[in-house]
């Protein structure tokens, strides 16, 4: 089980670096949302991840400085990698959400979501750069695959 979680952190990290790259590389054509989607995407990894590791969250559509996303992204893969090979994925960790309520989910829930809320983000932003006249980058986890 951890090393088809790993593959998927795997899969996450991988793609989430490709849009940042995309939205660089044509940054004079993106819009305001895909900034706020792709920074958004990379916080709730974080904020999963520090939810976990009882560390500091950053705030859940908080705007990053743009080349600051990439090592928010690999930084992200470590803390969750290191949790997967050193932490129970079964026990339950006690959080409050961003709106202050109190949940109770196990790590490999809160893991699991993490990597569930990038591909659905990531799926909006694409359909962003189409609306913008770019080309959406191919992010489902069969091409990843693939290659």
């Amino acid at each position: 089980m951890n090393e088809k979680l790993i593959d998927l952190f795997e899969y996450t990290y991988h793609f989430n670096k490709e849009m940042i790259k995309k939205i660089s590389e044509n940054i004079s054509k993106v819009d305001e949302k895909t900034i706020s989607l792709i920074n958004h995407t990379l916080n709730a990894q974080q904020i999963w991840n520090a939810r976990i590791l009882g560390e500091k969250t950053f705030e859940v559509w908080q705007i990053n400085s743009f080349d600051t996303l990439e090592e928010i992204n690999h930084q992200n893969f470590l803390k969750s990698i290191d949790t997967i090979q050193n932490r129970d994925l079964d026990k339950r960790i006690e959080y409050r959400n961003s709106r202050g309520d109190r949940f109770e989910n196990s790590i490999f829930e809160m893991l699991f979501h993490a990597v569930n809320h990038s591909t659905y983000h990531r799926g909006q932003i694409n359909a962003l750069f189409v609306q913008n006249n770019m080309k959406p980058v191919l992010t489902d986890y069969i091409f990843y695959k693939r290659r």
